[in-house]
């Protein structure tokens, strides 16, 4: 096994082992000093960050305002004193010394805001910021503005190419590094390209190479890529070690750190990882971002496959195939379906699933009184958590808040399940997000007896790249 030696990130030397940012309170302050007092980068998330009482204790995130705009108000100020809380734990955990980056979501609602926010009120404690989920062209004026570094995460060279080209060649000196997201092995949401096969994964050393060519282009040969997803033993990434092909390398990890001391996901959310079987992760496009996601397959995945295949196309005129009418909701609005959808229906209400839901793409979903009276609960809770939601048809940017398009009830909200699994939540009733590699936790010799170690100690395990 090569040996693992520090390289240059950001201006300074640290060993190439980030922490990758888990959104939602999963990575925390704790979490992320504890990983940068063994020398390598703390990341901390900044999406929806817990913050904390007078007594430690923390503060759940309940929303009182009567409108959408205003509960949004809320979540930016929930999420701004989170994230201040968050770097000052990290700070203190890592004794001042380690490196602390925070991660934010681009198309989280009121990313901008947040970040500043967080930027402003943790001055000096925070030494970078990484984002995806979208194009965050801003993100290196923020990091200008603040004096920090910023990690962009792509799953494409093509995509840096144009964060580069638009925004990125005028502030250089404070780009940290590119995290390279592998859209088929990561974690949580997802890169996948219209072009790319979710089920057919890529190699990824062509595809981070490709980036790195990319990069030599603008003179950014010596910035370190950063290789996100699917990571477990370094001695499986020996080739890309020292790669002159390559250039500098740092390995993220996000799943592995959820099985720390100082994780704070639950006990019970830490013995189900060492469980996982190999195909208990699901690639699904559930979320109401509109990117795939990699999460636990659950009783809560499950559902929405089944909501998902209880849907039938409908027209607003008998047109085609379209001859069979069906009344649709409390004021029994006619559509036509098929004749064999029709008979589909009635199986679907045979089975207790009365309730019609039409979709943005006019077709109708079938669900029990109970579920759809949680789903419409749920989207006249929203808060705006996302720039724009297919749930709740929220959008940020637009002077009404909304998209222009019918909620899709075939998606769910975000907000709700996150904070709840991340908060001692049913297991099997919420989104557990998690990479590709997860069921390895049960084979791994390092967690045998139900060890579960400090992240200090799995960093010292990872230096040994076995």
């Amino acid at each position: 096994m090569k040996a693992i030696n520090a390289i240059r990130m950001g201006g300074v030397e640290v060993l190439p082992l980030v922490e990758g940012g888990k959104g939602v309170a999963v990575s925390n302050g704790a979490s992320c000093g504890a990983w940068a007092s063994g020398g390598g980068v703390g990341t901390f998330s900044a999406v929806n960050a817990d913050s904390y009482d007078e007594n430690g204790e923390v503060i759940r995130q309940i929303y009182h305002g009567k409108t959408r705009r205003e509960r949004h108000e809320e979540l930016v100020a929930y999420g701004i004193r989170g994230g201040i809380a968050q770097a000052q734990e990290a700070h203190e955990r890592s004794n001042g010394q380690g490196r602390i980056h925070t991660n934010i979501l681009w198309e989280m609602g009121g990313a901008e805001r947040v970040v500043r926010g967080i930027l402003e009120g943790a001055r000096g404690l925070i030494n970078g910021i990484t984002c995806g989920a979208g194009m965050p062209y801003r993100l290196s004026e923020i990091a200008r503005e603040f004096r920090v570094h910023y990690y962009p995460i792509v799953s494409s060279g093509r995509a840096f190419a144009a964060l580069w080209k638009r925004s990125y060649n005028k502030t250089r000196e404070w780009l940290g590094g590119v995290v390279y997201e592998d859209p088929w092995l990561a974690g949580g949401h997802n890169g996948l390209s219209n072009s790319e096969d979710p089920a057919r994964p890529e190699d990824p050393y062509p595809r981070v190479l490709k980036l790195r060519q990319q990069m030599r282009e603008f003179g950014l040969g010596e910035v370190p890529i950063i290789m996100a997803g699917g990571v477990w033993w370094l001695e499986e990434w020996q080739d890309w070690i020292d790669n002159p092909e390559l250039g500098p390398i740092a390995f993220q990890f996000g799943t592995r750190p959820l099985l720390t001391q100082e994780s704070p996901i639950s006990d019970a959310w830490k013995q189900r990882l060492l469980t996982l079987k190999e195909g208990d992760i699901l690639l699904q496009r559930f979320s109401p971002t509109g990117f795939y996601s990699s999460a636990v397959r659950n009783e809560f995945l499950s559902e929405l496959e089944a909501r998902n295949e209880r849907q039938v196309a409908f027209t607003q005129e008998p047109v085609g195939d379209h001859v069979a009418e069906y009344a649709v909701g409390p004021r029994r609005r006619r559509v036509w379906l098929t004749p064999h959808d029709r008979a589909r229906v009635a199986g679907f209400e045979a089975s207790g699933f009365t309730e019609a839901m039409r979709t943005p793409d006019n077709t109708l979903i079938f669900v029990t009184p109970e579920k759809q009276a949680e789903i419409v609960q749920d989207q006249v809770d929203c808060m705006g958590c996302l720039s724009s939601c297919r749930f709740s048809n929220w959008d940020q940017h637009s002077a009404t808040f909304d998209n222009g398009k019918k909620a899709d009830p075939r998606s769910f909200c975000i907000q709700k399940t996150l904070q709840d699994v991340a908060h001692d939540g049913a297991l099997e009733h919420n989104l557990m997000f998690a990479g590709h590699n997860a069921f390895r936790f049960g084979s791994d010799p390092f967690y045998s007896n139900g060890f579960i170690p400090t992240a200090k100690q799995l960093v010292e395990r990872i230096l040994t790249g076995r």
